[in-house]
C-alpha cells in the first residue's frame, strides 16, 4: 500500500513539473506587426521555445517572431 502511495505522488509530482509556467491568454497572430506605438503596457510573453520575457507592450510583443502569445501585465 505504501509502495502505491508513493508511486501515485511521484507520478503527480512529475506531471506537475512538465507543465509550462505560463500559458498565453491571446495569441499572436500572423502577419506580424512591423510598427508599434511608443505605448507602456508591460506585457508578459510566453516564448516558443519556452520561458518568458518582458516586454513594454503586446505590439512589441508579437512583433518578435519567437513570442507565440502573451498575457497582460508584468512577467513575475
Amino acid at each position: 500500500m505504501r509502495s502505491a502511495c508513493a508511486l501515485v505522488v511521484l507520478a503527480m509530482l512529475t506531471a506537475c513539473a512538465n507543465q509550462p509556467a505560463l500559458i498565453p491568454s491571446t495569441l499572436c497572430t500572423e502577419p506580424r506587426p512591423l510598427l508599434c506605438t511608443m505605448e507602456f503596457n508591460p506585457t508578459c510573453a510566453v516564448l516558443t521555445a519556452g520561458g518568458t520575457k518582458e516586454f513594454a507592450s503586446p505590439c512589441t510583443a508579437c512583433a518578435d517572431p519567437a513570442v507565440s502569445g502573451y498575457v497582460a501585465g508584468p512577467c513575475q
